[in-house]
């Protein structure tokens, strides 16, 4: 049973017979790990593994699909062993202090000296621990305490510093509680992650299916009533390429009236800005996409699309284009079209980029207006429902993220 706690945690567990745990215990964290300073000597241990945000502590060959650190250069890196936790001072999105990890692997393995090695010097106070440091318990005092690194990208902090680091640690029963709580919730949100990814590979294998297969020219899966040949084109003969007016840097403010999306931030939440007054006398005098238009990254990660709402931004030139198309193809046939498509030109470049030349030389093939139509339409509606999911899952992780700040302040 949960209810709400009256003293610094706002939710408390009960035990088992309705009565009160006692109050949590305010340890070091010297007092609750021990630091693991064992070197791998002569390549006795070859499994590398690494500390991710998101993913844990895992084998590097899996978190990168080949091996970083060569067998010959693992002299001298920390033997892990299951249960033991990794501090890793590189700050992310996810774990903005750096990720602070429990190892569940089942055979030792060694990483990098420039992780921080803990061993719980209890050991059944390890699951709650992982869910104390997947919280942001701890980040105040190594807010207070700690300093960015040179790099800016790390917390730098000093081994007395880490290991006066506050820790709250409630009784072994409700450590326990606390651990089956959050593990149930964690089982929860991977099986909505796990919907959400099946209807990834659900929209994958359509999307294999309703286009055809180079060298032909019929997909292997139709709507009833079509059944001609689709045609070969090439983008350059239904239309042609087409960008903003450069903007400079002098031009863009922090904040402002108009978002103004580069590469970087295509997609997503802008970081510049400019005028209202700019932003009209450039709509005004050159190429501006209309509502519905499929805009295009030509740099970076090529290829990926957003749909232009209408809605008053301004884009990169260059490197956010768009198809300016006659009628023989519809926009939202477009868009799925994008995810499907070989450019040409870049088979084996080292540039990844799209120049006009890529976009326009590219072979499509195009059924009839009616059935891009009916082919939208069916993958519209997986599209709604992965983002219907999506925003599930995010939702849960909101609620996680909730529930841990309550259970540990």
């Amino acid at each position: 049973m949960m209810t709400p706690a009256t003293g610094f945690q706002k939710l408390r567990f009960h035990a088992d017979d309705g009565s009160e745990f006692p109050e949590w215990n305010k340890k070091k964290l010297s007092e609750v790990f021990s630091k693991i300073t064992r070197k791998n000597v002569d390549r006795k241990i070859e499994l590398v593994l690494t500390n991710s945000a998101e993913h844990g502590i895992i084998p590097q060959r899996e978190f990168f699909d080949k091996d970083i650190a060569s067998v010959e250069n693992i002299d001298g890196y920390y033997i892990l062993n299951p249960n033991d936790f990794v501090y890793n001072p590189r700050k992310s999105k996810a774990a903005p202090y750096g990720p602070f990890q429990c190892y569940y692997g089942e055979i030792p393995g060694v990483v990098s000296p420039l992780y921080t090695c803990l061993h719980p010097i209890t050991k059944d106070c390890s699951q709650y621990l992982m869910r104390y440091f997947a919280s942001a318990a701890w980040h105040r005092f190594v807010y207070d305490n700690g300093s960015v690194g040179a790099r800016h990208d790390r917390v730098s902090m000093t081994d007395d510093i880490l290991f006066n680091i506050p820790v709250e640690i409630p009784c072994l029963e409700e450590q326990q509680k606390i651990a089956d709580f959050l593990s149930a919730y964690d089982k929860k949100i991977s099986l909505q992650r796990e919907r959400v990814e099946t209807l990834k590979e659900q929209k994958k294998g359509l999307l294999q299916k309703m286009f055809p297969k180079k060298g032909e020219t019929v997909p292997e899966l139709r709507f009833p009533g079509f059944t001609g040949d689709w045609e070969q084109r090439k983008l350059g003969d239904i239309g042609s390429v087409a960008m903003c007016r450069r903007i400079f840097k002098h031009q863009t403010s922090e904040s402002g009236e108009i978002p103004f999306f580069k590469i970087g931030t295509f997609g997503g939440e802008p970081d510049a800005f400019i005028t209202c007054e700019l932003f009209e006398e450039f709509k005004a005098k050159y190429p501006y996409p209309d509502k519905g238009d499929i805009l295009i990254s030509a740099s970076g990660s090529i290829g990926r699309t957003v749909e232009f709402t209408g809605e008053n931004e301004y884009f990169q030139d260059s490197n956010i284009v768009w198809l300016k198309h006659d009628k023989s193809i519809i926009n939202p046939f477009l868009r799925h079209l994008y995810s499907v498509v070989e450019w040409a030109g870049i088979e084996g470049s080292t540039i990844k980029r799209l120049y006009n030349d890529n976009i326009l030389k590219t072979e499509v093939m195009l059924p009839s207006v009616q059935e891009q139509t009916k082919i939208a339409e069916m993958l519209d509606g997986i599209d709604s429902l992965i983002t219907l999911h999506q925003r599930k899952l995010e939702t849960m992780q909101e609620i996680k993220k909730g529930l841990l700040q309550q259970m540990f302040v």
